[in-house]
């Protein structure tokens, strides 16, 4: 295994299986909180929106503004959803089967 796949070993596949298992949205958000401290979950959340603003086209000082997230930070998630393993893709499709015809893809809680 390669030291970029390194991170792939039986504990992730665990905690990976463990979420999948999961069965509502407060139960993973129980999990996540027991697992996480409070500025990784704050971290992964900002991550997130900037995932989504991406996907909706903003400009990357406006994500900045709204996120608080560095435009290094933005430069680099842009980057792995271009050319990362496609979970992020993934979420994104999934999330944008899920909405509504005519919902914005994102709104005020990315600030």
């Amino acid at each position: 295994m390669s030291a970029t796949e390194a991170w792939r070993d039986v504990a992730a596949g665990e905690l990976f299986e463990a979420i999948l298992r999961l069965e509502s949205p407060d139960e993973v958000s129980a999990f996540f909180r027991d697992l996480c401290t409070l500025g990784e979950l704050h971290d992964m959340a900002q991550r997130w929106a900037v995932v989504r603003l991406l996907d909706a086209g903003m400009h990357y000082a406006e994500i900045s503004h709204r996120t608080g997230a560095s435009t290094a930070t933005i430069t680099r998630i842009a980057q792995w959803l271009r050319h990362g393993e496609g979970g992020y893709a993934a979420a994104l499709q999934r999330l944008h089967q899920a909405e509504p015809a005519g919902s914005p893809a994102t709104g005020e809680e990315a600030r």
